[in-house]
């Protein structure tokens, strides 16, 4: 009972962080994180293909990964689920290259933007990984790394849950950026590798 309560939070949150970044279409250029960047940056071309394409596919990545991990769902519908998978690879590799480039110009400095850059450099390596483990039959090792990519992915979700709390505990917003940073990923990783050391087999 405990499992099943936990996994439809873990659905609800992915699909509500995964719908999110419709916000930024929708409201005024100042809403959220964009609020703490400069003119010259809200104006730059290059930067904002990059974080719009970051957040659209990330978005659509978080709201259609979480189903992937259903063996239900695979077994009833082998064919979705190859198809959800090409959607997703796709989603995660373009957003991860352009988190990493918008990594350079993350919101207090060196400290977050090394934290997020090396979390987009995660999340694509994992996510390639486990395109090319299917690609060969290795069904172990491409579960294992799309364990570890949705992991990195989930990082959308832990960061806006773990932000405002931040933010309380310091009463500095970009103390609170430079932390949250890394632990909306690096603990997501550890507890990816704890699922898998229990669940698949070496």
């Amino acid at each position: 009972m405990g499992r099943k309560i936990i996994w439809i939070l873990f659905a609800i949150l992915a699909i509500v962080v995964g719908l999110y970044p419709g916000f930024y279409l929708f409201l005024d250029r100042r809403f959220g994180l964009l609020s703490t960047k400069s003119d010259a940056l809200l104006a730059d071309l290059c930067w904002n293909t990059a974080f719009y394409t970051h957040i659209a596919l990330a978005g659509l990545a978080l709201l259609i990964g979480w189903i992937q991990f259903s063996a239900s769902f695979r077994a009833r519908n082998l064919s979705l689920h190859r198809l959800v998978g090409k959607i997703y690879v796709g989603s995660a590799l373009l957003s991860s290259i352009a988190g990493i480039y918008i990594g350079f110009f993350a919101t207090g400095g060196f400290v977050s933007g090394l934290g997020f850059i090396l979390l987009g450099i995660i999340w694509f390596y994992t996510t390639l990984m486990a395109y090319l483990n299917i690609r060969e039959k290795k069904i172990a090792a491409h579960q294992k790394m799309m364990i570890y990519s949705y992991a990195a992915c989930f990082a959308g979700a832990a960061l806006r849950l773990w932000l405002p709390l931040l933010i309380y505990l310091t009463g500095d917003f970009i103390i609170a950026y430079k932390i949250v940073a890394w632990l909306c990923w690096v603990p997501n990783l550890v507890l990816a590798n704890t699922i898998i050391r229990r669940t698949i087999p070496t």
